[in-house]
């Protein structure tokens, strides 16, 4: 399963991704990519007995019909809560999640805040990239 220092080697790998170490959150030219979201009162109240205990992050995702798609047929670490729906992120759960399922996760949300330009020649160079 996954940890803070798999987020930290994902995210150190994508061009221009830089973390806050204070906020735990990365951003490529401003943008969030990924970032601790620990669970707020109305979130825990809107999960009931399925809110997760461990660590919860937020990752990007291109779209919003890719956030639906990753939380109906993604890793069981994914999901979301009210306060997500209609903006295109998911939480993780950190310890649940595969590390290559994360590695995917992060690249697609760092792709869809990164310079085109530079996700191209990025992706050129890794064909077989997440």
């Amino acid at each position: 399963m996954a940890t803070w220092d798999d987020v930290r080697g994902i995210a150190a790998g994508l061009p221009g991704l830089e973390e806050n170490p204070e906020k735990r959150e990365w951003r490529v030219r401003g943008k969030p990519v990924v970032w601790y979201r620990p669970l707020r009162k109305t979130n825990l109240e809107a999960l009931g007995d399925s809110a997760p205990t461990g660590t919860v992050i937020g990752v990007r995702v291109p779209d919003v019909a890719e956030q639906q798609a990753l939380v109906q047929n993604g890793p069981d670490a994914v999901f979301i809560t009210p306060h997500f729906e209609g903006w295109p992120a998911v939480l993780v759960e950190l310890d649940r999640i595969e590390v290559d399922d994360l590695a995917e996760l992060i690249t697609d949300g760092w792709a869809t805040q990164a310079p085109k330009r530079v996700v191209a020649d990025w992706m050129a160079e890794r064909p077989d990239a997440p």
